[in-house]
């Protein structure tokens, strides 16, 4: 089995540490785009151009699946990837975890990006999924990106500021980007207020993981031995985990499975 995962940078660990928990004997390919990172203020059709390079670069490795790790990447470019690889390879989007996060009732706060705050794609999950519901859209400035390079200040200061935006009645807070759930436990206690009830956090990783496995007619196999090997490819071409990927309990967890670089030829 394998399957492949995409996205501009290192937000894809979260999901990629999902599958490799429930099938540790899977083989996987991350594909990201050093190259033509952040994705986030690329025009939709700029962006879908960068996601087809970075998927065909994986689906060159012929996976049963693709992932895509990436929220904003989904937004914009999911329909074309699946009219591009489906039905050879399904193609697996990510969504926030809206609709499980209303299910409790709420009050419910959805950090995310400030491009996606607001937007009429996060605005129509929230009218179909939690009509009824208290919900909060938090603009999380400069939190991805300071996850994405491991920016230890630059995390607290951005997840600080977005606590402040949060109202003290929030039981729930959707993680509306990938690379948040790298850093949960941080918004956890960022956000919970004393005398609360503990903080419930919604994130996609588990839920893409499962419909990947799904779509290909797997199981989970968490007790599977663990000789799934990871290739990381970089703008297509092969290379090792990002240095900032080890940071994360993910990328530690997938980087004994990577390869080691080949010896320069003399």
């Amino acid at each position: 089995m394998k399957i492949a995962l995409m996205d501009s940078g290192i937000g894809l660990l979260a999901a990629t540490a999902a599958v490799r928990r429930l099938r540790p004997d899977a083989d996987l390919v991350l594909s990201l785009d050093p190259d033509g990172m952040p994705w986030g203020p690329r025009t939709p059709e700029d962006l879908t151009e960068r996601a087809v390079a970075v998927a065909d670069a994986a689906a060159a490795h012929r996976p049963d699946a693709l992932i895509v790790g990436c929220n904003t990447a989904t937004v914009h470019a999911l329909p074309t990837l699946r009219a591009r690889l489906e039905p050879g390879v399904p193609v697996i989007g990510t969504v926030p975890a809206i609709k499980p996060a209303a299910a409790g009732g709420g009050p419910v706060a959805i950090w995310a990006t400030p491009a996606t705050t607001g937007s009429a794609y996060q605005r129509g999950l929230i009218q179909d999924h939690a009509a009824g519901v208290p919900v909060t859209e938090v603009p999380c400035w400069g939190l991805a990106e300071a996850v994405e390079h491991a920016d230890e200040a630059a995390i607290d200061a951005a997840v600080a500021a977005a606590a402040e935006l949060t109202p003290a009645a929030v039981t729930t807070v959707v993680l509306g980007c990938t690379h948040y759930e790298l850093v949960a436990e941080r918004i956890r206690a960022a956000v919970r207020r004393p005398g609360r009830p503990p903080l419930a956090l919604h994130g996609s990783a588990g839920a893409v993981a499962a419909q990947a496995l799904r779509r290909i007619g797997a199981r989970p196999d968490p007790d599977a031995a663990a000789r799934g090997e990871v290739t990381v490819l970089l703008s297509g071409r092969p290379g090792p985990l990002p240095a900032p990927a080890l940071s994360y309990a993910e990328g530690r967890l997938l980087a004994p499975a990577v390869p080691a670089p080949a010896a320069d030829a003399r």
